[in-house]
């Protein structure tokens, strides 16, 4: 696979893992204020809404600057 599917899978590939460690080294990212603990004895439910809006925010910031410098070339 070469051409523009190559670049554009190692681009994404390069982007996980800087999100992956970025992840690792952003303390509480995965315990904001917004995110919803329920539990009981024996049981609990966790709803992570501010971090998945978070990631969602960063994602797409991610996405538009690679289709950005995609449709320089």
């Amino acid at each position: 696979m070469s051409g523009p599917a190559g670049r554009t899978l190692i681009v994404l590939g390069a982007a996980l893992i800087a999100l992956g460690l970025a992840w690792m080294f952003i303390p509480g990212m995965g315990r904001l204020p917004g995110d919803v603990r329920l539990g009981g004895e024996g049981w609990m439910i966790y709803a992570p809404i501010a971090t998945s809006l978070a990631l969602s925010v960063g994602l797409t910031l991610v996405v538009a600057v690679v289709a950005r410098l995609g449709r320089r070339r």
